[in-house]
């Protein structure tokens, strides 16, 4: 049998103005309305008292997101900027009052929301306009005179480098690998595995098929609970709201990312693929009658290994020791070693 779930919509009961607050003094019925005080860029919306509730829903989500209502745009345009740079143009997400952080660029902010709203609440337009500014391709290369003034570079003069987070890193390690499944929706995949004695509890998964090879995003998320790999890496608690990750840097995120089964397992299937990738291009350049040298099939694989994880080729530096490490480790320990590197892991 299957379970399923149903909702279903029932008429509000009426409100009453609570004498005092106390739930005991009902007074008079209230009308629906937005509050008064709140009223101060978009008309009062007053509903009839019997108003059925999806006309109620459909009131107030107009009432939000009404263009003469600037503070749902800012909002929402300072969450993309966040996920951008790391951090908002206001760093306090989820608090725009008086007791949040000013903005840094407010006159930056208001543009942002007036184009989200001239645009038809368009969010890829903004992404747009962000990610073709100058300010997101600027390099992250720091400068000792800026770093005096703005070592945070909350002025922007240059691009915040950053580390992936958890599910970003996740998902670059089996694309990189070859292992990943880009399938689109259907059902999700968990990382723990229950275990139903007297109390439900969620057990670390040891072991990993082709069924947890999918996105991060089709994760199923158990409340008080992190993966064993990955969970080091900032995850947030799944049961709490969380509008802004910290970002630690901790012994237990290099040993997971060098030690733990998951990573050992892509790595090998990181070096499997390279060699898959050499051979079969090898195969296709060469006549039947030339064998392909070992010294030049090596080098075409750490080409590869650095082509596939880093998006270019190894510089004179890189390649020497690359020869060295794969000579005495084999290919799997550079792949693992290309999987921890800083440039794989930040966002430069």
């Amino acid at each position: 049998t299957e379970m399923v779930y149903a909702g279903v919509f029932e008429q509000p009961e009426p409100t009453h103005r609570l004498h005092r607050g106390d739930p005991m003094q009902q007074r008079e019925v209230v009308p629906p309305a937005t509050p008064r005080v709140l009223d101060t860029a978009v008309s009062e919306t007053v509903l009839d008292v019997d108003a059925p509730e999806q006309e109620r829903r459909r009131a107030l989500a107009n009432w939000i997101t009404s263009p003469r209502n600037p503070l749902t745009a800012r909002v929402l345009v300072n969450r993309i900027w966040q996920h951008h740079f790391g951090t908002g143009i206001v760093d306090t997400p989820s608090d725009f009052g008086a007791m949040g952080t000013p903005p840094s660029h407010p006159k930056l902010l208001d543009w942002l929301a007036a184009e989200l709203i001239d645009s038809g609440w368009s969010i890829k337009h903004v992404h747009r306009l962000i990610l073709l500014s100058h300010t997101y391709q600027q390099a992250s290369t720091p400068r000792p005179d800026a770093m005096a003034v703005d070592a945070g570079g909350r002025l922007l003069w240059r691009y915040p480098s950053r580390r992936l987070e958890a599910e970003p890193i996740r998902d670059c390690i089996l694309a990189v690998s070859g292992s990943l499944d880009p399938s689109m929706g259907g059902p999700g995949f968990s990382m723990f595995e229950p275990n139903q004695n007297y109390v439900r509890v969620y057990e670390p998964r040891e072991e990993f098929g082709p069924e947890q090879f999918r996105r991060m995003i089709y994760m199923t998320k158990v409340r008080m609970e992190q993966d064993a790999v990955f969970g080091s890496f900032d995850c947030p608690d799944a049961g709490q709201v969380c509008p802004k990750r910290a970002q630690s840097t901790t012994a237990m995120q290099a040993l997971n990312m060098q030690y733990s089964g998951f990573l050992l397992d892509q790595a090998r299937r990181f070096g499997e693929r390279v060699a898959y990738d050499v051979d079969a291009g090898a195969a296709n350049a060469s006549d039947d009658d030339h064998d392909v040298d070992v010294e030049d099939r090596d080098a075409a694989q750490i080409d590869r290994a650095f082509w596939l994880a880093l998006a270019r080729a190894p510089d004179d530096t890189e390649r020497a020791a690359a020869v060295a490490l794969v000579a005495d480790h084999g290919l799997a320990a550079l792949c693992r070693a290309l999987l921890n590197s800083n440039e794989f892991l930040f966002i430069p």
